[in-house]
C-alpha cells in the first residue's frame, strides 16, 4: 500500500457520511413531499390567477423532493458531495420570473427541501406556518387605488378642448395630462386620473361634438404613493 493510498483512505474515513437507512430515507421525503403539497395548494390560492402557472406550481413540489434527496445524498458520502457540488455548478436557469411572489415560493420549495433533507423536519413545518401567516396577513392589507389612463380622439380645436377640459374637471379632481398629439386636424390627449365614477366621465366626454373616441383603461399593476 502506497502513501497515495493510505492518505486517501484515511481522508476519506475522517469524512466519511451519515449512514441513513432505508425507514429514514422515506420518513424524510415523505414529509418533504407532504410540504411540497402544502406549498402547491398555497400557490394556487395566494397567487394571483392572471399569472398562475399549474406546470410552475407542480414543479415546486419536485423540486422540495429533488432538493431533500439531493442533501440526504451529499450526508451519506462526502465523494458524492463534491460530485454534486460540481454537478449542480454547471446548471444554469434562464427561464423568466412573472411575478416576484414566484420567486418566494421558489425559494420556499427549496429552503423546505434542505431543512427536511438535513432532519430538521420541524423547523420546515415551522418555517411554512410562518410563511403562510405573513402572506396572507400582509396581503390583506390594501393599497393605493392605482391610477386609470384616459385616451381621447377628438377634432382639434380650442371650443374641444375646453370642453374636454370641464367634463374633465367635473368629474374627477386629481389628473394630469401625460401627451397631447396633434395630426391633421386631429388631436390625440392621454391623461392620468384618479375618479370613482368612469362611466360618467366616459358619457361627458363622448356627448361633447368633436369627439371621436373616448377610452378609460385601468390595471393592477404596481401603485406610485
Amino acid at each position: 500500500m502506497t502513501f497515495s493510498d493510505i492518505f486517501k483512505k484515511s481522508f476519506l474515513e475522517g469524512y466519511s457520511g451519515t449512514q441513513l437507512t432505508t425507514a429514514q430515507i422515506i420518513i424524510v421525503l415523505l414529509f418533504t413531499g407532504l410540504l411540497g403539497i402544502y406549498i402547491f395548494f398555497c400557490y394556487r390560492v395566494l397567487t394571483r390567477k392572471t399569472f398562475y402557472s399549474k406546470n410552475f406550481n407542480i414543479s415546486l413540489v419536485a423540486m422540495a423532493i429533488i432538493t431533500s434527496a439531493i442533501i440526504l445524498a451529499i450526508q451519506s458520502s462526502v465523494v458524492i458531495s463534491l460530485g454534486m457540488v460540481g454537478a449542480l455548478s454547471i446548471v444554469r436557469f434562464r427561464t423568466a420570473i412573472k411575478d416576484p411572489m414566484d420567486l418566494v415560493f421558489l425559494f420556499w420549495s427549496i429552503s423546505v427541501g434542505i431543512i427536511c433533507g438535513a432532519g430538521l423536519v420541524e423547523i420546515a413545518i415551522a418555517l411554512s406556518i410562518l410563511v403562510t401567516v405573513l402572506v396572507v396577513a400582509l396581503n390583506k392589507i390594501p393599497v393605493a387605488k392605482a391610477p386609470k389612463i384616459l385616451v381621447i380622439n377628438a377634432t382639434d380645436s380650442i371650443e374641444v378642448d375646453d370642453s374636454i377640459q370641464n367634463a374633465i374637471r367635473s368629474n374627477t379632481k386629481i389628473f394630469e395630462e401625460k401627451t397631447r398629439r396633434v395630426n391633421d386636424g386631429n388631436m390625440n390627449l392621454i391623461y392620468e386620473l384618479r375618479t370613482n365614477d368612469g362611466k360618467s366621465l366616459v358619457n361627458a366626454l363622448n356627448s361633447i361634438s368633436g369627439v371621436s373616441t373616448v377610452s378609460l383603461l385601468s390595471h393592477d399593476g404596481e401603485v406610485t404613493f
